[in-house]
């Protein structure tokens, strides 16, 4: 089985579980639109299929975005950080991005306000 290419792998600097965050970003506007988290496998199916592919904390399985909701992700671009522990996907977002239905993962809780 060939996986993630290992000079990608090599540059990953993942949490102790083995995982890296992973941001989607709305492709043209810059609207941030979620953040998951990815192991190496998901990487490498996203990157070879360039459907949004995530690996899940509590359900300790892959899922891929919009497989069930509808809601898919089309990865255009996938970028790396400079510290190598975020992963930038440059998407477009078919629907809601949020598992509650909201566009994004950011709309239902604002902390601060932008002033004036």
């Amino acid at each position: 089985m060939i996986g993630l290419d290992p000079a990608i792998a090599a540059r990953l600097k993942r949490n102790p579980d083995g995982l890296v965050a992973a941001i989607a970003q709305q492709r043209g506007t810059g609207e941030v639109l979620m953040m998951a988290w990815m192991d190496d496998e998901a990487l490498h199916r996203t990157l070879t299929t360039r459907r949004g592919t995530y690996y899940s904390r509590s359900r300790q399985q892959y899922w891929v975005k919009g497989e069930t909701s509808g809601h898919t992700q089309y990865v255009h671009e996938v970028r790396l950080d400079c510290d190598g522990d975020t992963i930038l996907l440059v998407v477009d977002q078919q629907g809601a991005a949020c598992h509650t239905g909201d566009r994004t993962c950011f709309d239902a809780d604002t902390l601060l306000k932008p002033e004036g």
